[in-house]
């Protein structure tokens, strides 16, 4: 991230590169935008899907012990009275009289004083009409009285009586898919079930890009583990590996910190939660997060469910409920982050610069770009069209004749391609390619018979 920048200033150059280079758009701009929603581009979508790759292959594919599924979005909405969501997941909201803006009435009593309230509404009511809480809107101190508002977003479903709900979040599926993953799978404790999946919740929203929005991806680990064994160390094993997942998204150490949850601010199942906070341009927030949440999900909907959910050691005789750990993950929190982390402005000579993402080869959108020297020159187009096709067997590529090179360059720098390939006519002479490294923006001659060892070697 560019240093001495305001948080204004450097947030407003990752959207607008975010939208000028087919990352992230505005959903809806068209009508006007809608709500803080935001559609994935190509290269977004690209970006986002490699963190999720990386994700997968760190906390599933490489691990004997984990399961992975994909849980509905719509689910049996007592589940959700089971876990507390129907009637406790709420904010406190509170509309200005003025303007006719809602906000969230914690976090308005927070700016204003310092002071957090979350969850006492007689205490934020008594603040915000002290005369001490602005509309940041408006000016306005006119403010109706606070209360709670559900944050799932309720719908109909055709054949069920009342409502039903978009997830707030995918552990419930996890949850609930607990004997399932124990008949067909035969684990052994510690064992560990994940889903990566979208999630829904009404919340004010208010800016600061994609760090928070209503609907949004989730990478999460439920693992469980026998409530005799010895716990810390298994938890700070799992902290460890989301900060090296950090470093997979090329966050360095310094950029973020551990933030344990003092004993009183605890969720009620929690016995210890960690949150991995990350440097933002808006302040230092949560990026990543890490709970104990001891047996309360399986309890709870063995008795709503009235089913058992209960793991058997056979060569200890014993039947138990096991406890779990959680370390959950924001895919669209990850994205933001990777984009801040990489983004750099550089001086190019005496009177150039350029934007370049210094993305980690892994997250990179495209891998390598090929280019024809001239647009006009048939035989290298060809050329460089027959190199492209070798190479996107292997790699993700771009074919690139737009423009002159340099602006070719440029372009590719702020989409993060680590490579750059240019077909010249030292290609139909001598055999040779000319390769430019992202980074260093040093360029090296290379003989066309050696071009996918060379890029094994450099990946």
């Amino acid at each position: 991230m560019e240093k001495n920048q305001t948080s204004d200033q450097m947030m407003d150059k990752i959207v607008s590169l975010a939208k000028r280079r087919g990352f992230i758009f505005p959903a809806c701009e068209i009508y006007g935008g809608f709500g803080s929603s935001y559609s994935y581009g190509p290269y977004g979508l690209a970006l986002k899907n490699n963190i999720k790759a990386l994700w997968w292959r760190r906390f599933v594919t490489d691990r004997d012990e984990v399961y992975g599924i994909d849980g509905p979005i719509i689910l049996n909405p007592r589940l959700w009275q089971a876990s507390g969501h129907t009637e406790g997941f709420n904010d406190a909201m509170v509309d200005c009289k003025k303007c006719k803006k809602r906000f969230r009435a914690d976090h308005l009593v927070a700016e204003a004083t310092g002071e957090d309230l979350e969850g006492d509404l007689e205490k934020l009511n008594a603040v915000l009409h002290s005369g001490r809480v602005v509309c940041p809107f408006c000016g306005a101190k006119d403010w109706a009285e606070a209360r709670f508002l559900s944050l799932m977003f309720k719908t109909e479903m055709n054949g069920i009586d009342g409502p039903v709900y978009l997830r707030p979040e995918t552990a419930g599926a996890i949850f609930v898919e607990f004997n399932n993953i124990l008949d067909t799978m035969r684990p052994k404790l510690p064992f560990g079930i994940a889903q990566i999946g979208k999630a829904f919740r009404n919340e004010i929203v208010t800016g600061n890009f994609i760090f928070r929005v209503r609907e949004f991806e989730q990478m999460e680990l439920e693992y469980f583990f026998d409530p005799e064994q010895e716990w810390e160390p298994l938890f700070e094993k799992l902290l460890s590996e989301q900060e090296a997942f950090c470093l997979d998204l090329g966050l360095p150490a310094e950029s973020r910190r551990r933030y344990q949850h003092p004993q009183e601010k605890l969720s009620h199942y929690s016995r210890k939660t960690v949150d991995i906070e990350y440097t933002f341009p808006f302040g230092m927030q949560e990026l990543f997060g890490m709970a104990h949440r001891g047996d309360f999900d399986l309890k709870r909907h063995a008795e709503f469910s009235g089913q058992k959910l209960e793991y058997f050691d056979q060569q200890a005789g014993r039947r138990f409920v096991p406890h779990v750990l959680e370390p959950t993950f924001g895919v669209d929190r990850a994205v933001l982050a990777a984009l801040l982390s990489a983004y750099q402005e550089e001086a190019v000579g005496d009177k150039e610069e350029r934007i370049v993402l210094h993305l980690p080869f892994k997250l990179a959108p495209v891998k390598i770009a090929v280019f024809p020297l001239l647009k006009n020159k048939p035989e290298l187009v060809a050329k460089a069209r027959e190199i492209y096709e070798d190479l996107r067997s292997s790699y993700t590529c771009e074919f690139d004749d737009n423009g002159n090179i340099g602006k070719r360059y440029r372009r590719q720098d702020e989409i993060g391609t680590p490579f750059c390939l240019t077909v010249d006519f030292d290609t139909l002479e001598k055999g040779e390619v000319t390769v430019r490294d992202r980074d260093s923006m040093q360029q090296e001659k290379i003989k066309t018979e050696t071009i996918k060892d060379y890029f094994q070697t450099k990946f």
